[in-house]
Parts: structure tokens; C-alpha cells; sequence
């Protein structure tokens, strides 16, 4: 039961966020991450996004995916 409680704070918790990200949003969602850490989660793929030109879009859900999974 708590592993469903979480995931559903974690939905809430970025009720206010659109549902695609930048990377000073996703940092922000992590509590306040490096850039370079939040580049390297992009990088390595821990954190599925899209590259567009130099930007990375992030859909949301790729964020909350990547806490579920970390609180395993």
C-alpha cells in the first residue's frame, strides 16, 4: 500500500508543472538537482526525454517514472 501512496503523492506534487518539462523544471522537481546531474540523468537515458536542436524536452511522466523507480 505505501508504494501506491507514494506514487500517487508524487503525481500531485507536480500538479502544477506542464506536462513537458526543461531542464531547470526537472531540477526543480528533483529538489533543486545540479545542472550537470540533471544533464547526466538526461544523457544516460535514466530520465527518457527528447532532444530537440539544443533543447531537451522532458514529458513529466518520465520524471515521476524515474522517482517510482528510485524509490524501489
Amino acid at each position: 500500500m505505501k508504494n501506491i501512496s507514494t506514487k500517487n503523492d508524487n503525481l500531485h506534487m507536480f500538479h502544477s508543472y506542464p506536462d513537458v518539462v526543461h531542464v531547470d523544471e526537472l531540477r526543480e522537481m528533483l529538489g533543486g538537482i545540479g545542472r550537470t546531474t540533471a544533464y547526466a540523468l538526461l544523457k544516460s537515458g535514466r530520465i527518457e526525454s527528447v532532444k530537440m536542436g539544443r533543447v531537451y524536452l522532458i514529458p513529466k511522466i518520465n520524471v515521476i517514472r524515474f522517482l517510482c523507480e528510485s524509490e524501489k
